[in-house]
């Protein structure tokens, strides 16, 4: 575990808090998990309270999603210019489109907690594919009280051994995210398969 988090936190409270979980969900390279155990650490032992940790990592992840959903809206174009030119980010915004085209508001949800990597990704695909706003806010919301839940419980409860905590959190999420990849890939090679057969049957 990165050793200058516990003091970062300790220094500056829940407001580091929701500044990371806020800049996570722009796919913004920040250590939002990391920083969500070390808060739920700092609760065991009463140098900060648990209500205002939570609180502060969830409405710093939901502030995040809303302004990644109204980039997907007003930037389109631009994000996908971008993209054209980032091939593993474009290969990241194409996997939530997928999962949001099959899933729709439970791809939203899911992709909050169980394959977080592919969250901020969601996002932007979200507003890009125009999904209703309210619709996208209300499981979004349930997702992310999940994820704080998970990482700010496990924090509190093993607060003498986050290191370790951590690598297995870091590597269930991964784990996760590379099985929703290959099923997503796995669906897609279906149907190109069967539009193949298809377009041989009709000739």
């Amino acid at each position: 575990m990165t050793d200058w988090l516990p003091e970062l936190v300790a220094d500056w409270g829940v407001a580091v808090i929701a500044l990371t979980t806020f800049l996570s969900c722009l796919a913004l390279p920040v250590p939002a998990s990391l920083v969500m155990l070390t808060g739920g650490a700092f609760t065991a032992s009463g140098d900060l309270p648990l209500i205002s940790v939570a609180l502060a990592a969830l409405v710093g992840a939901v502030l995040g999603d809303q302004v990644g959903y109204m980039l997907g809206v007003r930037g389109r174009a631009a994000l996908e210019a971008r993209l054209t030119r980032k091939p593993r980010q474009a290969a990241l915004m194409e996997r939530a489109r997928a999962l949001i085209e099959r899933r729709g508001g439970i791809g939203v949800f899911l992709s909050r907690w169980l394959v977080s990597p592919l969250g901020p990704w969601v996002n932007f695909a979200a507003g890009a594919a125009a999904m209703r706003r309210p619709r996208f806010t209300a499981w979004a919301i349930a997702g992310e009280c999940v994820w704080v839940a998970i990482y700010v419980g496990l924090g509190r409860v093993f607060a003498q051994n986050l290191g370790a905590v951590a690598e297995l959190a870091s590597d269930i999420s991964g784990i996760l995210a590379g099985a929703v990849v290959a099923g997503a890939l796995g669906l897609w090679l279906r149907a190109a398969m069967r539009a193949e057969k298809r377009r041989k049957d009709g000739h």
